[in-house]
């Protein structure tokens, strides 16, 4: 049953079933919802079994986008939420449905194009400019639109813009990083993606990151352990564990050279407790 979880089931549309969890608040397993790009960049595989030698908790998880993880959370369906979504994570304290909020580490979403770049995307003064120029030049932009955090961070570049404007190159695909990168690849056009999964999946695609460490574009990802109060089936222990073990020394120095030995370069940059500013 642990190993049927370990996949990203955003394009299933399916949730967990309450026994399930029910089990899970009741055992040694800890039940996580992630957002996809921790899934997709191999991240999860390699944490899973460090934090069960070094806790003796099972950790399970499901990678959907971080909207759909908040409201796993909301609902009581998960112990603890993976999110880059930071608006949406706000409001979601806020409104009393997590007890901790840590943050674990940083990188940037990137505007990734065809390598001519007809939309001279490279040329704006901003990534919220570069969108506008994407519309202007009737070239093709594909969106997640799933309402996870890299599709609510291409919403706020919109509003920062003006609005996007309806041209015929705008497509929604309503899955995952992996699969909408896919689509703008062979479309050949745009797409907002976190650097992370781009990187992870370079040798498929002829897409380039066209903007480097934009302002606007800063990403940043937290844990948060599902406040129990209302919701009975909480594994609040095997949470704080997973929070405490994320935000580790050892976990930590593990994000510090992610990704260097397939990229030559890492994916993330570990925060070490200390939230970034843009």
């Amino acid at each position: 049953m642990r190993s049927a979880l370990h996949l990203p089931i955003a394009a299933l549309c399916v949730a967990i079933p309450a026994a399930l969890h029910a089990q899970a608040a009741s055992s040694r397993d800890v039940l996580l919802a992630t957002t996809t790009s921790m899934q997709e960049t191999g991240v999860l595989d390699t944490l899973v079994p460090l934090f069960e030698r070094a806790t003796g908790y099972h950790l399970r998880y499901v990678a959907v986008g971080s909207g759909q993880a908040l409201r796993m959370g909301e609902r009581g369906d998960a112990d603890a939420v993976l999110a880059h979504a930071p608006a949406a994570e706000e409001a979601f304290m806020a409104a009393g449905h997590g007890l901790r909020r840590l943050v674990i580490a940083t990188n940037y979403f990137t505007i990734a194009g065809p390598p001519g770049d007809p939309a001279h995307v490279r040329e704006a003064a901003s990534a919220s400019d570069a969108l506008r120029r994407i519309a202007a030049a009737n070239a093709v932009f594909v969106s997640r639109g799933d309402s996870s955090g890299t599709h609510q961070r291409e919403l706020a570049l919109w509003r920062s813009a003006g609005g996007r404007p309806q041209w015929r190159g705008y497509a929604e695909t309503g899955q995952g990083m992996t699969a909408t990168l896919l689509v703008a690849d062979e479309r050949r056009g745009y797409v907002l993606t976190d650097v992370s999964t781009l990187g992870t999946l370079r040798a498929r695609l002829d897409l380039v990151p066209l903007r480097e460490q934009d302002p606007e574009l800063l990403n940043v990802y937290h844990i948060i352990e599902v406040n129990p109060a209302g919701r009975t089936r909480i594994n609040v222990a095997g949470a704080r564990a997973l929070a405490d073990f994320l935000t580790s020394p050892q976990f930590q120095d593990l994000l510090q050279d992610y990704g260097s030995a397939r990229l030559g370069k890492p994916l993330f940059v570990p925060a070490r407790g200390v939230e970034p500013t843009p």
